[in-house]
């Protein structure tokens, strides 16, 4: 399904569903020439749809030494914490590929001062990425998840970061986590080129139907602020959709 509204994919099952997830990626990172901007999500989700880029056919279709690499968010840990986002796209996807450490931009979220690190992040993502609409970076492809709480990148319900309108980086606390996050915030998200949701599992149905119902607030489901966007994908296997309506 397609529309002014972006483009739903649905997958007869998770495999099918990280195939069109791939194929969503390749569309972004082909068809014209420079470098490349992309923003990794984390958990285990994505981590299937790493390790399948990797094979050897997706590794001769892309260039993927002309791609530069960001973090939509990242949680509070040093990069060789298990729970890095840094570390697991590493592990399954940068390492692999032999990406340049030049190209590859962490999160700062374990800083001292978190505030500074994000605004210190803005600015790299300022340096490297063009600027777009309203002078604000376009990034090439965000890859995004949803929780089952309505949450996308660390832009959790209740949080400063999902109101946040003039700074693309932010460091909040999450109350529900008693923990800090860093996150790009929904100015920087909305100015992507393209937005690919990517969500698998019967878990997921409910919230994912919340979100594309067109009442959805965003101030309850973050990850509905993003649904009006023509730059959005959301790629579901059947599980994930089965709550949709026609």
């Amino acid at each position: 399904m397609s529309g002014e509204k972006g483009r739903l994919l649905i997958g007869r099952d998770p495999a099918e569903a990280v195939g069109l997830a791939a194929e969503c990626l390749a569309e972004a990172l082909t068809g014209r020439q420079g470098r490349r901007s992309v923003a990794l999500a984390g958990g285990s989700t994505p981590a299937v749809l790493y390790r399948h880029l990797t094979e050897p056919a997706w590794r001769e279709r892309i260039a993927w030494d002309r791609v530069d690499w960001f973090w939509g968010d990242e949680r509070a840990v040093p990069p060789e914490h298990a729970d890095s986002n840094y570390r697991m796209a590493c592990e399954t996807l940068l390492a692999p590929l032999g990406i340049a450490s030049d190209h590859i931009h962490r999160m700062p979220a374990d800083s001292d001062d978190l505030s500074a690190a994000a605004a210190a992040y803005e600015r790299k993502i300022r340096e490297v990425v063009s600027a777009g609409r309203e002078g604000v970076p376009s990034l090439d492809l965000v890859l995004l998840g949803v929780g089952t709480d309505g949450h996308t990148a660390s832009l959790f319900p209740g949080t400063s970061g999902v109101t946040e309108a003039c700074r693309l980086i932010v460091a909040h606390e999450v109350p529900k986590l008693g923990a800090w996050r860093m996150t790009m915030t929904f100015p920087l998200l909305r100015a992507a080129r393209r937005v690919v949701f990517f969500v698998t599992g019967a878990d997921k149905a409910e919230i994912v139907a919340r979100i594309l119902s067109p009442a959805a607030d965003p101030g309850i489901l973050p990850a509905a602020g993003l649904r009006q966007s023509g730059a959005v994908v959301w790629v579901l296997d059947a599980a994930a959709a089965s709550r949709l309506s026609r």
